[in-house]
């Protein structure tokens, strides 16, 4: 076996199976470019059949990133199968990645197909992929509750039509570590064709597992692949985290003994960047990217730091990207420095004009606030990429809140291109914001969440905020930055209005 280890990223994919984790194209690019950045191998951009909205955004990631290989998800069916390969053209490397359900439950109360019909469509799928890519991955959706004789069959079948890459997948969480690594490690020993693909695992998190059962696919099953996300992003309790299993293989390098290419240097960026688009924000008690994953409040642990710094740490906060760069902000700030800085944190414009607003915006901020932290820049761009082509956008408010009296607003927004000026009362300024907003938008829809948090340290931080909004079964997240808060709800409430707005999606479960 091989000592080196593929990583494998789908926070665009699976991670955006987050109810209300959906990303804007321009997001996903901006997302994909730090990937790159971040050396993954296989960046899985999208199910292209799933909308275009999708099939979009795979097709921009394929033609701007050209170091990793760009993947797309298809069910194991001519139409989606040749819709990702159709998506997929402008990448230098792409992949195909098929997926058929085979645990008996899935196939009867999901398919409805008997196992030798799977088996069959599953050779089929792979057969019509080939035609488009040598590069063709294939799962067993709930492959970790399916009958192993048939696994056997399924597997066995796939490879011999050309299948180079086996993932696993625990779709449900449900598997533990040694039983999942010895599981793998049988069905590589029974199929007599194992060793002509790579296997992969892909683990979800419902038990808490899903590093432990992805770590043990590598060491006990022989896996070569580990199917992550950023931030351990995705649907229920999300998937195996990439900065975790990266910075294990790292740190107890002596034990695992296996390489893989990611510039850990990048994992922080990368963090904050899937943070501050999707909404999710990361605990502070997170391994590795949380706030305090390398603070140290017990007096015995800063005397230990202090004289040594490895009798507490058993990584650098540099190693993983965490810095204290900031700017300074004044009249005097230049544009050169702003750029510099912009790149440095992974901020790509693509154009000087582009560059010139963001710096303008810059200076703007920096007339409001003393200092200007790395997160308050991509805030400040994040909150300004996207607009062209929006439904609604912020242009103005004001708000009155006195002790004794309702709370109210007058907010001007746009919506589909005309300005409106509307005026609402509520139990605090937010209620009365939105009573506002849906007094012209009338959107129907349900707030479902409501949160702050300061993007950099001081009372003079800006406020993020994140609104979770739910109609007709559809949920999305809205982001908004803004030093006054209340206006950051605001730019919230309307950034989730827009993604309502857009065409709803339709995510396969995997």
């Amino acid at each position: 076996m091989s000592d080196r280890l593929i990583i494998f990223d789908t926070t665009l994919r699976d991670g955006e199976q987050s109810p209300g984790a959906s990303m804007t194209r321009e997001e996903k690019v901006r997302i994909a470019k730090q990937l790159e950045r971040l050396r993954v191998d296989v960046i899985e951009a999208g199910f292209a059949a799933a909308s275009p909205g999708d099939f979009e955004s795979i097709r921009a990631i394929a033609g701007a990133v050209r170091e990793s290989t760009i993947c797309s998800l298809a069910r194991a069916n001519d139409r989606d199968i040749a819709r990702a390969a159709e998506a997929l053209q402008p990448a230098a490397r792409k992949r195909i990645h098929t997926f058929l359900a085979t645990s008996p439950l899935h196939m009867k109360m999901k398919l409805r197909m008997e196992p030798e019909q799977v088996l069959e469509q599953a050779k089929l799928a792979v057969r019509f992929a080939r035609q488009h890519t040598d590069d063709i991955e294939f799962s067993p959706e709930d492959g970790s509750r399916s009958e192993e004789d048939f696994l056997c069959r399924v597997l066995e079948t796939v490879i011999a039509e050309g299948a180079t890459t086996i993932n696993f997948p625990d779709t449900v969480g449900y598997a533990v570590p040694e039983l999942y690594g010895e599981t793998i490690r049988r069905l590589r020993e029974r199929i007599p064709n194992s060793d002509k693909a790579i296997w992969s695992v892909h683990c979800h998190n419902d038990l808490g597992l899903a590093v432990a059962n992805s770590l043990a696919g590598v060491m006990i099953g022989g896996a070569r692949q580990i199917e992550c996300t950023i931030n351990g992003l995705g649907e229920r309790a999300g998937n195996t985290a990439l900065e975790e299993v990266v910075m294990a293989l790292r740190t107890r390098g002596g034990y695992y003994n296996l390489d893989c290419g990611i510039d850990t240097t990048q994992i922080v960026a990368a963090s904050k960047m899937v943070s501050q688009i999707t909404g999710f924000a990361v605990q502070p008690n997170k391994a590795v990217v949380g706030a305090n994953a390398f603070a140290h409040a017990s007096g015995i642990h800063q005397d230990g730091i202090l004289k040594a710094r490895e009798t507490y740490e058993i990584m650098r906060a540099e190693d993983v990207g965490w810095t204290a760069n900031k700017i300074v902000l004044g009249k005097l700030s230049g544009r050169n420095a702003f750029k510099q800085r912009l790149q440095e944190l992974g901020i790509e414009l693509d154009s000087e004009a582009e560059v010139n607003a963001a710096f303008a915006r810059f200076k703007e901020l920096a007339d409001r606030k003393a200092e200007i932290f790395d997160e308050d820049i991509m805030a400040l761009v994040s909150d300004e990429e996207g607009h062209e082509g929006e439904h609604y956008r912020f242009v103005s408010l004001s708000q009155r809140s006195e002790t004794g009296e309702l709370p109210h607003a007058k907010i001007v927004f746009s919506m589909g291109g005309a300005e409106q000026t509307c005026e609402g009362s509520g139990d605090g300024p937010v209620d009365a914001i939105v009573n506002a907003i849906e007094s012209t938008a009338k959107s129907g829809a349900e707030l479902v969440l409501f949160s702050i948090a300061a993007i950099s340290p001081s009372s003079q931080s800006q406020g993020e905020v994140t609104m979770r909004l739910s109609s007709a079964g559809r949920i999305v997240n809205g982001v908004g930055a803004d030093p006054d808060i209340v206006v950051a709800s605001a730019k919230a409430y309307l950034s989730a209005l827009n993604k309502l707005h857009s065409k709803q999606r339709v995510n396969p479960q995997e």
